[in-house]
């Protein structure tokens, strides 16, 4: 009673599938339903962020802890699981030198949570050196520029054991990001480009067992464990609080790429029930 609860990007699974039943829910075989616009199997909607109020089955709705504000933990129901759940599952921590592709609403909570989790090393890699600053605020210790530097990818080759990439564009220099990994190293890619990657040379994985890989958003177990380990790090998303009626011009600003890193929506209407 009177807990506060967050729903994800998932909605709903049928819970009863190998990968369901082993805690993998975001996999399911049967029916993944996602929040936004979904269908659940009985052929009824599932309406997200932008509804007055929103029903989901109470196995995806997560308890938000106290310590985190509802507009620090709304972005990481989606964005930041994105991003923690490939960090954990691939040992991002202590021993690990671990690489961010992109450095935009996903990106920002991949440096964060790699800086949380004790990475040797966390290093931004963006086109450009205009977020560099920033990079470094949420946890960078060293920023590659790859538009910048002709020479990057031979500058730091073999520096990184771990690569989650979340650009969503398919001009990406893969074979450059696969010279960074070390021998056994891994390259993880969240973001999801509208058209296919760029042709590489298999000797680039062969020369050193490097592996490829991808990863969609996470379980609810996940989302538990990611909003708790926040809570106990004291990790403070970059939000820019909106209301809901200047939706379309956040939408717009975001386009634009003015986003900083991420745009929250506050229902005016029902905020001050919330005490928000």
């Amino acid at each position: 009673m009177n807990d506060k609860v967050g729903v994800g990007a998932q909605s709903g699974s049928c819970l009863d599938c190998e990968e369901c039943l082993n805690g993998q829910e975001c996999y399911c075989l049967k029916s993944m339903v996602g929040t936004y616009n979904g269908k659940y199997s009985d052929g009824s909607k599932s309406y997200g962020g932008y509804a007055n109020y929103c029903r989901a089955p109470a196995h995806f709705a997560v308890k938000i802890p106290d310590a985190l504000k509802l507009e620090d933990a709304a972005p990481m129901l989606c964005g930041g699981i994105t991003v923690f759940s490939p960090l954990k599952k691939n040992g991002a921590g202590p021993g690990k030198r671990v690489g961010i592709v992109g450095i935009g609403g996903l990106g920002h909570f991949g440096l964060m949570f790699a800086k949380a989790l004790g990475a040797d090393e966390v290093v931004a890699i963006s086109r450009t050196s205009a977020k560099k600053e920033d990079a470094f605020a949420m946890g960078a210790t060293r920023f590659i520029a790859t538009s910048e530097d002709p020479k990057w990818a031979k500058t730091h080759s073999r520096s990184l054991d771990l690569i989650v990439s979340t650009v969503s564009s398919p001009d990406m220099p893969l074979e450059g990001y696969f010279k960074l990994l070390k021998t056994r190293g891994e390259f993880i890619q969240v973001g999801a480009p509208e058209d296919k990657f760029p042709g590489f040379s298999a000797f680039a994985l062969i020369a050193k067992q490097c592996k490829m890989g991808g990863s969609s958003i996470g379980s609810v177990k996940e989302i538990s464990e990611m909003l708790e380990f926040a809570a106990e790090k004291g990790i403070k998303p970059w939000v820019t609080v909106r209301d809901m009626g200047e939706a379309n011009q956040a939408v717009v600003e975001m386009e634009d790429g003015k986003a900083r890193y991420r745009y929250v929506l506050r229902n005016e209407k029902h905020a001050t029930e919330l005490g928000v």
